[in-house]
């Protein structure tokens, strides 16, 4: 009869549960891995061959089949070997009396029988534990990671004679290694350096407090990416489902630096313009995590955006709306979650000194320049801001920290939660839909008739509308205020610069 082992396979975060069946037969010596395994997975039996054999044991002068259930699932990475290497052994003889029901196998073999770590083990605790197993068993540098799910046991080792020497009752289960707590990252952005971006650090207050996109155009050393790097400073601390979350992201794409712990500070990606479709949106033969994913509950800085490619930004369209990726190829499908706040920054023409006396740019340059932005990325921009050079040598008032202004995003957020917490997945304004805007972002009739003027002279989309409301609730959350307001909605309406400049530019 076949052996069974059970390990894990990977589905975008998620974790899978794979049956490793192992039996061998009359024939010619041979190894067989069925069960839509990729190369690397194929490459395994020669380095199970090696393992078992440096160990001390018999490789079978057989046919040995492995088949990887359920096999319509795709099976990507190395970590399978240690399953296999464990199934062989029970399957032959070599392992016996032993019962490893309850226990889940993670692990590659080196050609020396060692255990090496691999990535993404999170997800596969995590449902190591949800399928009812009881321990796991891996590499000695995965533990940290793994430790992070409670109510497992976690075993790790270095070498595949000393899994088979416990699971035989040969050696006690090995003492885990201290958790050392890593070092606390140091922030030295902090938004009590900029000066003269009063009104735009507002601004940004707002797309931080409401989660919304926020786009900023400027000449160049106007303060925009300097401004952008400290948007993390401000966004209120992410909760332990949404920590957990990003981990598992960082995890998959082998990224983790901290291993024992928790993801806890947003993250922060700044993608250079000329990265290509797949490393942004997510992609590759086995369509790993791209830029918006690891972004997730954080922020995706796009500096220079107009300089990005036009199919490269049309390709964040959906999941700006889905706040997810779906990446399809022959053998399936991934999808990773991307709700992340998309902030951009530009010039305002091709010389970046538009509005001033050394700007040469002839209007069709300019018009070209901004096409760049096709409407319905523009469309998804909540807030779309000039940037104003600043006076270095004017006397500008101190800036407002960090702390200040993180303590008002916070307490709007706590006000957005309340008022969402029955509604699944959502807890912040940025999120609304259009049913929900009709219930939670009630307008009276003055807010009803500022919002009609400005679209009768700008021609607002009913997105841009719809994100107009959506900004002046957080306006108003910011304010404390429990309804839309007038002084709320004029705010709101000002916030979008760069629709407004179309009208100028309609007869070139």
């Amino acid at each position: 009869m076949a052996s069974v082992v059970y390990c894990f396979g990977i589905s975008g975060i998620e974790g899978r549960l794979v049956e490793v069946e192992t039996d061998t037969m009359v024939g010619i010596p041979s190894v067989s891995i069925v069960g839509l395994g990729d190369k690397a997975v194929k490459e395994a039996r020669e380095r199970l061959e090696a393992a078992i054999t440096h160990s001390g044991f018999s490789f079978p002068f057989q046919k040995v089949v492995f088949n990887l259930a359920p096999s319509d699932m795709k099976k990507t990475g190395t970590h399978y070997d240690l399953a296999m290497a464990i199934g062989l052994l029970t399957r032959t003889g070599q392992l016996q009396g032993v019962s490893i029901n309850k226990t889940g196998f993670i692990g590659e073999l080196s050609l020396n029988a060692n255990i090496r770590p691999v990535s993404g083990v999170l997800p596969m605790v995590l449902k190591a534990k949800e399928a009812g197993l009881r321990r796991v068993i891996l590499a000695t540098d995965n533990i940290r990671e793994a430790s992070l799910v409670k109510g497992i046991e976690i075993i790790g080792f270095q070498t595949l004679s000393e899994v088979v020497h416990f699971l035989s009752g040969r050696t006690p289960p090995p003492s885990a290694p201290p958790l050392e707590n890593p070092p606390k990252a140091q922030s030295y952005h902090d938004f009590s350096d900029v000066k003269g971006q009063d009104l735009m650090t507002e601004y940004i207050a707002i797309a931080a407090a409401g989660g919304h996109n926020l786009l900023m155009i400027g000449p160049p050393g106007c303060g925009k990416s300097m401004l952008a790097k400290r948007i993390p400073t401000i966004l209120p601390s992410m909760t332990e489902e949404e920590s957990l979350e990003v981990t598992k992201i960082y995890s998959v794409a082998n990224l983790l630096k901290d291993k024992g712990t928790l993801i806890t500070k947003r993250p922060y990606r700044a993608p250079h313009h000329n990265a290509s479709t797949n490393a942004l949106i997510g992609g590759g033969s086995v369509a790993k995590p791209g830029e918006i994913s690891l972004a997730h509950n954080g922020v995706l800085f796009l500096d220079e955006i107009a300089e990005f490619s036009k199919k490269t930004l049309d390709a964040l369209r959906q999941p700006l709306e889905d706040q997810s990726v779906t990446i399809t190829r022959v053998w399936g499908a991934n999808t990773y979650p991307a709700h992340f706040m998309l902030v951009g920054a530009m010039n305002p023409c091709p010389c970046g000194y538009f509005g001033q006396e050394k700007c040469r740019c002839t209007d069709y340059e300019i018009v070209k320049y901004r096409q760049k932005l096709s409407g319905p990325i523009l469309d998804r921009m909540d807030i779309q801001k000039y940037v104003a050079p600043v006076d270095l040598f004017a006397e500008n008032e101190p800036s407002k920290s960090s702390a200040e202004i993180r303590h008002r995003v916070s307490t709007a957020r706590k006000i957005q939660e309340e008022r969402y917490q029955h509604i699944p997945s959502m807890n912040c304004n940025a999120q609304l839909t259009p049913a929900l805007i009709s219930k939670f972002c009630q307008l009276d009739r003055e807010s009803t008739d500022l919002l009609r003027k400005a679209y009768d002279r700008f021609r607002y989309s009913g997105r841009s509308l719809h994100k107009i409301i959506k900004v002046a609730r957080t306006i108003a959350d910011l304010e404390g205020a429990k309804d839309i307001r007038a002084p709320h909605m004029r705010k709101s309406i000002l916030s979008r610069d760069l629709e407004k400049d179309k009208i100028t530019f309609t007869g070139v």
